[in-house]
């Protein structure tokens, strides 16, 4: 069965040739000229994907992100004009799972959908497997996370780097590696910044929950996750 992509553009040109690359592909594209219109098919039937614009009218595509991001975990990539730092991690922040800035070349957007996808059922045929440090509990097979006990809610591409570095707890991970494994892209297209953005809002969430366990950062390299005392933060 083919995958299901929504996309949200005011601009019709981006829409149809978006729609055109990826229906090339095998999948299965629906398209709205606005986000309410999208989230009301959303409502109806959830994709495997979404692809949101940030400047459209009526809800925003960050709103709308962050809006779906609160009811489902499905992987959800942002396509913009907009392309300083503060976009990039605002669009992070609010749970999107990739960032791409217009103009765009349409290979490069098929690249990153196979990506998400990729990662997607990576994380699905994974043996069922738990891995603790400090509080923080991982299930892959459940794809659950619990802190203390408590449910603890992550996008996706949260999840996979929790995943990540939890089966390699006090081992240091460079971003170079992180970002061919987690975001699944050649060397050529690594963009660390994305790593650093994830990580600073993990950090907000994982103090806000209490959680013992933390991400740190080995300078010039990448990242190692450090457990610590239930109750420490």
């Amino acid at each position: 069965m083919a995958k299901s992509i929504y996309v949200a553009d005011d601009e019709l040109h981006i829409r149809n040739l978006i729609q055109t690359f990826l229906a090339n592909e095998g999948y299965e594209v629906r398209t709205f000229a606005d986000g309410d219109s999208l989230f009301q098919a959303f409502c109806e039937r959830c994709p495997d994907l979404i692809i949101l614009d940030i400047m459209m009218p009526g809800t925003d595509g960050l709103s709308l992100c962050a809006r779906i991001r609160g009811e489902s975990r499905v992987p959800i990539m942002i396509v913009s004009a907009k392309d300083s730092p503060l976009d990039r991690v605002t669009g992070i922040t609010l749970g999107s799972d990739d960032y791409m800035v217009k103009p765009f070349l349409p290979l490069e957007l098929v690249a990153r959908v196979k990506a998400l996808f990729r990662r997607a059922e990576y994380s699905r045929t994974e043996a069922p497997t738990a891995f603790r440090c400090g509080n923080l509990l991982l299930e892959q097979g459940a794809r659950t996370i619990t802190v203390g006990g408590e449910a603890f809610s992550v996008t996706p591409t949260e999840f996979d780097f929790l995943s990540y570095l939890l089966e390699r707890a006090g081992q240091a991970v460079s971003k170079q590696e992180l970002m061919r494994e987690i975001w699944k892209l050649p060397d050529y297209e690594l963009d660390t910044r994305v790593a650093d953005d994830l990580v600073k809002r993990l950090r907000r969430k994982l103090k806000e929950a209490g959680c013992s366990a933390s991400v740190k950062t080995v300078w010039g390299f990448g990242f190692r996750l450090e457990g610590g005392k239930e109750g420490e933060t």
